[in-house]
């Protein structure tokens, strides 16, 4: 007796024709490979907003140590200024104790 594909596969439950199971595979990988070209082209887009984010992360990096010399060399200015200006101040009251002497003598005599 001659049995059907139909009959096959009802007593034999894992049974497929040769041709099917070759249809089957390559349609899996047909459908990995699609998968994969989907994940390579996320991840290359992905890549290229790091890479932006970085360009542009760094760009702002530059500009705050120039931000920051440019602060620290005011600073220094600043701060030799601070000293001059210290320094004369300790003149100016020296040069008054001197005169408030001058004038105390001047008042005793």
């Amino acid at each position: 007796m001659a049995t059907t594909e139909r009959e096959r596969e009802v007593r034999e439950p894992g049974f497929t024709e040769p041709e099917s199971q070759e249809a089957d595979t390559l349609t899996h990988l047909e459908e990995r490979i699609q998968k994969t070209v989907i994940l390579v082209t996320r991840l290359r887009h992905e890549k290229d907003a790091a890479l932006k984010e970085l360009a542009e992360t760094q760009a702002s990096l530059s500009a705050a140590q120039a931000a920051l010399e440019d602060s620290q060399a005011g600073s220094a200015g600043i701060s030799k200024e601070l000293s001059a200006l210290r320094a004369e101040k300790q003149q100016v009251r020296n040069r008054l104790e001197k005169l408030l002497g001058h004038i105390d003598q001047l008042g005793a005599v």
